[in-house]
Order: structure tokens, then C-alpha cells, then sequence
């Protein structure tokens, strides 16, 4: 039976009461921290081992995306599953390590084995918990406890609230860490190589044709010698520059047909666009890709501005779309 349109403007009625009530929840989050949050963060930083996030159920799925949020950022971490960690797994947590445990009741029976592991070989352990009076709580070196904050399901039962606050504490730390790391995109990008992430922070100097195969004439060179590299090269355009690689100019197809009256008597400086846009290898992809759109080019000279422009690659917008960049 298809719904009504009362039916329809209930379903987003509720939608916007649950993300307003999580919203709120995040609100009193927020207000909640204190130095608690600062110590967890010193405790993390100081790891020499690995950060072993663990949690049963809903918070179990929340500490899974903790620890990947973590080792994606400068952190190494990993998921130890605490049913599993009694059945062998405890073997993965070792001293040099930090636990964080995740448990909103702070009473999860199957975090005990766990929590006993780390006591004994004095691994340090960061429990957040939606109850300041849990065993949790106080058997952990750092305790963050959740607001009391109204789940959004309407009977109380339903994690919903409370797994937003923890992942969102989970991000909080994970960003803190990043910033004291001075964790850059870049380093991001070492972490990230697959995927449309990993495209999106390519460098130039990862898709770029490095220097060898470059398309490059002297700027006394006669048009038809440059007629003959460009076809040679197969990237549609030539870059002129001097003995020493420094690019001065570059004749595209715009070029030829621009200067077709009496183009086999000129030379190469004669018929270049001089200054023509370029960028560096360390530059994001996304960067050139963004230039080459504007400036409605298909392709960039890759250059060492520090050494008077001296051309190191050519990069093509087929190159970048390769990469899935576009």
C-alpha cells in the first residue's frame, strides 16, 4: 500500500527529531570535557606500541571505526575484539601499548578479561563509559565519561546518542593528535593511495612524465625540427628552454596555427607563448587539474621554480583523469 503524504512528512519528522536530539547530545558532549580529555591525549601520544580500541556490539562497530580513524591519521591502532581476546587474542595487546574501551554502561562483562590482560603487565588503559561510577571508569588510568544524554530511539534502549557521542570522542582525540603530530595532508596521502581519496591527493610528481621524455627544443631551434619533436614526443605541445633545462616558452597547436604564414622559416623562440603556466612537482593533482579547467589547457610543464623554472616533467590531463582526478 503506498504511503500517504502524512506518512511521508512523519518519516521526516522523525528524522529531524533523532538528529536534533544527537545534536544536542554532541552539544552537551562538548561542554562535559575537561582535563580528563587532555590526559588521554598525553597518554596517547606518549604510546610507544599501539593504540588496541575494543568495545562489544554497538560500541564494538564505534571502536572499529576508532581505531581506523587513528591509524589512518599518524596513530597506529587496531581493533581487538574482547570475546576473541579471551579465546587467544590478548596475545595482540602487549606492554608499550594503550587500551581504549568502549562501553557505555562500563559493566560489559566481556571487556573484563581485557581489562585484567592490561593490569597485569601495566598496560595503560582510557575507558569511556556513560557511567563516572562503573568498573570501568574506576579501574582505567584515564576516564572519559559521557554526558547523561537522552537517546533519540524514544524508549532509551536503542544506542543512538550515546554511539554518536563515542565516535565523535573518538574523532575529537584522533584530530588532537593530528594537530600536535603536525599531520599534513601529505602524510594523509601516504596512508590513502587507493581509491578516489588517494587520487584526490596524488601529487604531480606521482603522475607527471619525469624529464627524460620531455618534449623540449632550444629557442633557435627551426620549426621544423620542432614539428618533428612534438609529433616524436606525442604530448601535442614543446617546451623551450635553454642549455640548462630552464623553460622560457611553449609552442602548442594554438601556436602553429597562429604563425602557419611562413612557419618553417621561423624558430622556435619566434613562434613560443613565453611564460606559459606551469607547477611545481609538489603540488596536489587536484591543483593542476584545476588550472589546466580554468585556463582551458590539457597540460602543464612541471618545473623547479627555485632553479630559474627548470623543467622536470609534463603532466596531461589524460594522466590525471587516469588517476581518477577530473
Amino acid at each position: 500500500m503506498p504511503d500517504t503524504r502524512s506518512d511521508r512528512d512523519q518519516f521526516l519528522a522523525t528524522a529531524r527529531r533523532v538528529i536534533g536530539i544527537e545534536a544536542a547530545a554532541l552539544n552537551q558532549l562538548g561542554a562535559a570535557l575537561d582535563d580528563s580529555f587532555a590526559d588521554a591525549v598525553e597518554l596517547l601520544l606518549a604510546v610507544t606500541g599501539r593504540v588496541v580500541v575494543c568495545g562489544m556490539g554497538k560500541s564494538g562497530h564505534i571502536a572499529r571505526k576508532v581505531a581506523a580513524t587513528l591509524a589512518s591519521t599518524g596513530t597506529p591502532a587496531q581493533f581487538v575484539h574482547p570475546a576473541e581476546a579471551s579465546h587467544g587474542d590478548l596475545g595482540m595487546v602487549a606492554p608499550g601499548d594503550v587500551v581504549v574501551m568502549l562501553s557505555n554502561s562500563g559493566e560489559t562483562p566481556e571487556l573484563a578479561d581485557m581489562l585484567a590482560h592490561a593490569k597485569r603487565f601495566g598496560i595503560p588503559v582510557i575507558g569511556i563509559a556513560g557511567n563516572a561510577a562503573s568498573t570501568l571508569i574506576h579501574q582505567s588510568d584515564v576516564g572519559l565519561v559521557l554526558p547523561r544524554a537522552e537517546e533519540a530511539c524514544g524508549t532509551g534502549v536503542v544506542p543512538t546518542s550515546s554511539t554518536t557521542m563515542t565516535l565523535a570522542l573518538g574523532d575529537a582525540l584522533a584530530v588532537a593528535l593530528m594537530e600536535r603530530r603536525q599531520f599534513t595532508a601529505e602524510h594523509f596521502r601516504a596512508f590513502h593511495p587507493g581509491g578516489k581519496l588517494g587520487a584526490q591527493l596524488s601529487l604531480v610528481r606521482d603522475l607527471m612524465h619525469d624529464r627524460e621524455g620531455l618534449p623540449l627544443v632550444g629557442g633557435a631551434a627551426p620549426m621544423g625540427e620542432v614539428l618533428i619533436e612534438i609529433t616524436r614526443r606525442g604530448y601535442g605541445v614543446a617546451g623551450v628552454a635553454d642549455d640548462a633545462g630552464r623553460l622560457a616558452g611553449i609552442i602548442t597547436d594554438g601556436d602553429l596555427r597562429r604563425h602557419m604564414d611562413g612557419l618553417l622559416d621561423r624558430t622556435a623562440e619566434e613562434v613560443m607563448t613565453p611564460a606559459p603556466r606551469t607547477i611545481g612537482p609538489d603540488a596536489l593533482a587536484q591543483e593542476a587539474v584545476a588550472v589546466m579547467n580554468q585556463n582551458r589547457i590539457t597540460c602543464l610543464f612541471v618545473v623547479d621554480k627555485a632553479d630559474g623554472n627548470r623543467a622536470l616533467g609534463l603532466l596531461h590531463i589524460h594522466d590525471c583523469l587516469r588517476a581518477g582526478l577530473g
